[in-house]
């Protein structure tokens, strides 16, 4: 059950701005504080989780506290072709791989990563981190995609990670839509500071209640009005 207590404190510099700042709005402050404190009780082989809040509320902080180094990410893509950029020399594994996370465009494959959509570098990071690693750590998880890919994305790495059992993932993000859509096997929520214990199924029924409840009033409104 890994815990974490997490207290970041720094100290101000006493700059011009900073002076200027602290006198204008009488703010008298030394230092800052960060703290962030809860526990997760990780399901017996589990495969995929979330950590998921808004921003400000440690999500980040947290994942680099319980899986360091893996949440950190500064793989540069040099080839001109992406398929050239993959780990490991099996082209099928390759292959395998970009169809298991979503990315099926087989002339995508041939360009380079810097011209890809902003999906399909996700897809392709996805794709690299399980051909290199067992375990895996996506910051900022969909946070640059729209809720349509992301979607997508989500429903493809749940099929993905299921194809191999040895393989963990573990997403970080903003977006409550994607417990949905990911289905994790444990969700913990940094707005809260807990664990949410709450199947996929549950979820989808509540947001399912939730839009009814909206389109209906939404409708209300429109025969009021």
């Amino acid at each position: 059950m890994p815990t974490f207590d997490i207290v970041r404190k720094s100290n101000i510099d006493n700059t011009f701005r900073v002076s200027k700042v602290m006198d204008d709005f009488d703010v008298k402050v030394e230092h800052s504080t960060e703290e962030f404190h809860g526990e997760i009780k990780f399901p017996d082989n589990w495969q995929i989780g979330i950590i998921v809040g808004g921003s400000g509320t440690g999500k980040s902080t947290i994942g680099r506290e319980l899986f360091g180094d893996l949440i950190n990410d500064d793989f540069e893509y040099k080839s001109k072709s992406v398929i050239d950029d993959m780990p490991g020399k099996d082209i099928q594994e390759i292959q395998k791989m970009f169809y298991a996370v979503g990315f099926g465009s087989v002339p995508s494959w041939l360009k380079p990563y810097s011209v890809l959509s902003n999906g399909e570098k996700m897809r392709v990071d996805l794709a690299r981190k399980m051909l290199s690693s067992d375990f895996i750590v996506f910051d900022e998880f969909t946070s640059v995609v729209d809720r349509k890919v992301a979607r997508v994305m989500s429903i493809a790495i749940n099929k993905a990670i299921k194809r191999y059992p040895n393989k963990k993932f573990v997403a970080i993000g903003c977006h409550f839509d994607v417990i949905e859509f990911l289905q994790p096997d444990w969700t913990f929520n940094t707005d809260k500071m807990q664990q949410v214990f709450q199947y996929p199924h549950e979820v989808s029924n509540n947001l399912k209640l939730k839009n009814a409840n909206e389109l209906s009033g939404e409708n209300l409104n429109v025969i009021i009005i």
